[in-house]
């Protein structure tokens, strides 16, 4: 059928003219471009200015790309989510808060801020040039302009002041940040009691009435899910590269052409003697300087072994004066231009002529050459035709994936097709419609599993369309066979339910006779035998369950001994008896560091509690699915 689409393209190419036209002429223009609406929907307004639904697409669309350059084996579809997009709208909403207080604040950032902030701040550093100016190919590499690169900072540097004067001034008190450590840290020392589940199973013997009235009230729990057979196929490079040979005469040419990628970097060892004498000094003082340094040239040339002694007395280099004028080992690129280009001219025990720098004036002894082997051609083979199979495959990819997604398309009642055309392995396989625990490749994409459950896969018994699983990586699936979600028959899950009904009984008689202790103790608290004792605190529970910990440090300790009981569903029951309260051990420093901590939380509470306030002032309203999505979410929380 593509074939005879192709030989007579003019034909269909008139027949799709005569059934768009009249559709023009009977809705008008109007009803073609409303497809175009949905991009210009307004999803939210901050200050009564809109963010549409393309504005949102897009930031999502960056977001994903950043992502899956950091996590190229992470699902796709987890980043597509309705929680991951409502993630990206909340930060381009707060990003639109904090640019409106910027201009209605009135706050601005100097060019002088700007440039010394450039110039210190390490993350800059990349960026800079020898003379602290933008290095302009980098910022094009990352496609920007200069003029976008100052717009972007200066546009951070403000919104930074917006949240900057509420994290930078706050004042946690001590007396607060020091109840809040003490609470966190304060010990209890405690006797107990365990009722563990455990112990009671042999005391339960269930009927098979009970057993089934379990079963009946619990059937959801012993529901086999849906799942499917399969048979899938998956391209990707790996595959490409097996089907492709590489002549002998190539790799040897790849090798010359790549040749200083084989050699070892090559180093040297020198020493100095350094006459400083700054690049923007006077004439006169730069030429004492270099008159000085051609006499020590003099003296070192006439006793080369004292050259150590010399530099120690002499050289103005306090980082290497003290060792003789040592530098040790450097590779290229390790010294300013005209030092390393005098180096790595010379021979090993040759002193140099003067050599100019920004820092004044330099006598050099090289004193030891390494490196620089290149290895040979047989050593480097196997790594030289992995990369270039590596290298053609990449090629091959577009047009492989293309071949690909057309025949499991168009050849839709089976994979063998596709797997004879591009050589590829049928694998086979039983899923679910979420992916296994531990599940790799393709077995893990949510996508390709979505597309194995759709009703063309199930019903209809036709391949999958092709899914990127991963980069460079599309695979489809065939159903083999498919069972849908059903009550497994008591009779196949009898021990799983009696195993489960006398875990029930066993916990509920547990936790009986644990409220009894209970009882007991708060009548008679000095009462009862209970072992200990024990002193437990948050960070360190001592093997305590997390529910117990935390009953045991929220009861009221106010009139001691204070007794409390605890259910711990899946185990038992426990009950503790509070002897004593004892303050948190930590060492001063310790306690410091936690202080610092708390505060600088505390920080970032109240600037957020600024930025809420501020979304209040400036109006920030979602609507339609956003605020839906924006609802769901909140009730969602704990």
């Amino acid at each position: 059928m593509f074939d005879f689409v192709r030989q007579h393209n003019r034909l269909f190419l008139a027949l799709i003219l005569l059934l768009i036209l009249p559709s023009f002429v009977v809705f008008g223009i109007q009803g073609y471009s409303s497809f175009n609406d949905g991009a210009n929907q307004t999803v939210a307004k901050v200050a009564g200015h809109a963010i549409t639904q393309a504005e949102w697409d897009a930031r999502h669309q960056e977001q994903v790309a950043r992502v899956r350059s950091q996590m190229p084996n992470v699902d796709p579809k987890l980043l597509d989510s309705p929680e991951a997009r409502l993630q990206t709208l909340d930060s381009l909403v707060r990003e639109r808060v904090l640019l409106t207080a910027v201009d209605k604040l009135h706050l601005a950032v100097s060019n002088e801020r700007m440039q010394r902030l450039f110039v210190s701040d390490p993350q800059f550093a990349m960026l800079r040039n020898a003379d602290n100016t933008i290095n302009k190919d980098l910022l094009s590499a990352q496609g920007m302009s200069l003029p976008m690169f100052e717009a972007r900072l200066r546009q951070d540097l403000a919104v930074q002041q917006v949240q900057g004067g509420i994290t930078g001034t706050v004042l946690a008190a001590k007396a607060p940040v020091g109840q809040a450590i003490d609470a966190w840290l304060q010990r209890r020392e405690i006797h107990l009691a365990r009722f563990d589940a455990r112990d009671y199973t042999t005391k339960v013997n269930p009927s098979d009435a009970e057993i089934e009235a379990y079963y009946k009230s619990h059937e959801a729990e012993f529901r086999a899910p849906e799942q499917a057979t399969i048979d899938y196929v998956v391209l990707d490079l790996a595959v490409l590269k097996k089907g492709i040979t590489v002549p002998e005469d190539e790799l040897r040419k790849y090798y010359a052409e790549n040749a200083s990628r084989y050699a070892t970097a090559e180093e040297r060892r020198a020493r100095h003697i350094l006459v400083k004498a700054d690049k923007d000094a006077p004439a006169d003082v730069k030429q004492k300087a270099k008159a000085r340094a051609e006499a020590l040239l003099a003296e070192a040339r006439k006793n080369p072994a004292g050259f150590a002694e010399l530099a120690k007395k002499n050289s103005d280099d306090t980082g290497s004066a003290a060792q003789g004028g040592d530098l040790d080992y450097f590779g290229r690129g390790a010294m300013v231009k005209p030092f390393e280009d005098a180096a790595f001219a010379m021979k090993p025990g040759e002193i140099g002529n003067v050599v100019e720098s920004d820092f004044g004036y330099h006598i050099i002894q090289l004193e030891a050459v390494r490196g620089g082997d290149k290895k040979p051609f047989e050593a480097v083979r196997a790594a030289i035709e992995d990369e270039v199979r590596q290298q053609l495959a990449t090629r091959r990819w577009a047009e492989a994936a293309e071949q690909f997604t057309n025949t499991v398309y168009e050849q839709s009642d089976s994979l063998q097709p596709v797997i004879d055309k591009l050589k590829l392995e049928k694998r086979t396989a039983t899923v679910q419609r979420t992916p296994a625990p531990g599940a790799t490749g393709a077995l893990a994409s949510a996508k390709l599993l979505e597309a194995v459950f759709g009703n063309d896969a199930v019903k209809n018994k036709r391949n999958t369309d092709a899914v990127e699983v991963g980069i460079n990586q599309l695979a489809s699936a065939r159903v083999v066979q498919h069972q849908s979600a059903r009550t497994l028959p008591l009779a196949e899950v009898r021990d799983m339910v009696r195993q489960r009904l006398v875990a029930s009984q066993a916990e509920a008689l547990a936790r009986k006779d644990g409220e009894a202790r209970l009882a007991q103790l708060k009548a008679d608290p000095a009462g009862g035998r209970l072992t200990g004792p024990l002193v437990i605190s948050r960070p360190r529970s001592e093997g305590l369950p997390r529910a117990a910990l935390e009953a045991v440090l929220a009861a009221d300790a106010d009139k001691l001994p204070a007794v409390v009981g605890v259910a711990l569903p899946g185990e038992g029951y426990l009950v503790a008896r509070i002897e004593r309260v004892l303050p948190g051990e930590l060492e001063p420093e310790q306690r410091q560091a936690l202080q610092a901590q708390v505060g600088q939380a505390w920080a970032l509470a109240e600037a957020e509690a600024y930025y809420h306030a501020l979304g209040g002032r400036y109006k920030v309203e979602k609507k339609g699915a956003a605020a839906a999505a924006a609802k769901a979410a909140s009730a969602a929380r704990p």
